[in-house]
Formats: C-alpha cells, sequence, structure tokens
C-alpha cells in the first residue's frame, strides 16, 4: 500500500512538471497578442451609443446628416464622422468620410489624447470676398455641456491664412472628447450664432438605420 502511494505521487509530480512548459508557452503567446494589440494602429470606432449598423446599406446625401447654418458672410457646415451617422450615408459618400477621419485618427489621438475620439468636418465657405473666420469660435452643445475642440486639423491647404476670397471654401477636421451622445440635441454655435438642426436630423437617422438593418437582412 505504500508503495502504491509512492507511485502515485511521483506520476503527480511528473504530470505537473510536463504541464509547466504548455503554461509558460500559453503565457507567453498572450503577453505577445497584448503587446500586439498595445502597438497596432488606432481604427475607427463607433462612438454612438447605439449598436453599430452595417456599411455600405446607406443612402443619404452627406448634406442630411450636416448641420449647416449662417453667421454673416460665412456659411459653416459641421458633419460628425462617427461611424453609426456616416454608415447612413450613400456607399461612395460613406467611404470618402471613413477614409477621410481613419486617415486622421492617430494624429486626433496623439493630440488630444486616449479621449479625442469624436471627429467632425467643418467647413468654411465665403459669399464676399476678403472675409475672416476664427476657428476656436466654433464650439458644440450637447447635453448641456459646452464643447470646445481639443484639437483642429486643417484639411485645406489655406487653413492658417483664415482669410477667404468669395466662394472660396476652408476645412479642417474638429477633435472633441467623448462622449457626444448623438440621440441628443447637438447645438452648433459660432461666435453670437447657433444652429438647433440636429435634433431635425435624429428622426431622419433613426429612419435610415431601421432600413439599413431591413436591407441588410434580406
Amino acid at each position: 500500500m505504500k508503495y502504491e502511494s509512492i507511485l502515485l505521487v511521483t506520476a503527480v509530480i511528473a504530470a505537473c512538471a510536463s504541464a509547466q512548459p504548455a503554461l509558460s508557452s500559453a503565457a507567453s503567446e498572450l503577453q505577445g497578442e497584448t503587446s500586439g494589440a498595445a502597438n497596432a494602429p488606432p481604427v475607427m470606432r463607433n462612438t454612438s451609443q447605439e449598436p453599430l449598423i452595417p456599411a455600405g446599406y446607406g443612402t443619404l446625401k452627406q448634406d442630411e446628416f450636416t448641420m449647416s447654418f449662417r453667421s454673416g458672410p460665412l456659411l459653416i457646415k459641421v458633419t460628425p464622422l462617427t461611424e453609426n451617422v456616416i454608415r447612413t450615408a450613400a456607399p461612395d459618400t460613406y467611404n470618402r468620410l471613413h477614409a477621410l477621419a481613419n486617415s486622421r485618427r492617430e494624429e486626433a489621438l496623439n493630440a488630444g489624447g486616449p479621449s479625442a475620439t469624436e471627429l467632425f468636418l467643418v467647413s468654411f465657405f465665403s459669399y464676399q470676398p476678403d472675409v475672416t473666420f476664427t476657428p476656436e469660435n466654433l464650439q458644440l452643445v450637447n447635453q448641456g455641456r459646452q464643447l470646445r475642440p481639443v484639437t483642429v486639423i486643417p484639411i485645406s491647404s489655406g487653413w492658417s491664412r483664415q482669410r477667404m476670397q468669395q466662394q472660396e471654401t476652408q476645412s479642417a477636421l474638429y477633435v472633441f472628447e467623448s462622449p457626444i451622445d448623438y440621440q441628443q440635441t447637438i447645438t452648433a454655435a459660432y461666435g453670437m450664432d447657433q444652429n438647433n438642426a440636429w435634433s431635425g436630423i435624429i428622426p431622419r437617422l433613426q429612419v435610415e438605420r431601421s432600413r439599413i438593418l431591413a436591407r441588410s437582412t434580406r
């Protein structure tokens, strides 16, 4: 009986010893995966609070989810680039906006930090010659919070001049910290001028999302 117990203990010790290399290998693989994830480039994220809808089934034009308003001689357009909004757009429009946001995602994160995930395409159009604009005067209001951009990334080459000729357009990406609730009213403000068009855009997006889900399941 004592001899059998000794054999049993010896077998258990041998089994543990053989399992140790496998555990060490698994730990090394897990560490490698974690390291790889940390070094992976940033990708587009859905910052909307709704489930992410599939891409490629939308029909909306960009202006249908853009806040547009006048401020003196300026026409200002503010377009959110969160995935669950731009996926309601027609495929060519979605691909263009997605590529634009994704190409500047890393720059936005480097400038604003890990919470700088809310990107908006902002353009200024001049109806008159020799018109100046002040980029930092554009702000958003959402859920009672006044939101200022943490950084502005120019797109057009003349942005830094902050001066436009008649019929000229200058555009940039505005980066805000998350979260922004796109199911609630967003007010775009420039100086004393404001626009609350988002309250009318919300139901349009909801209808299009329902249609996209129906199309994608056929």
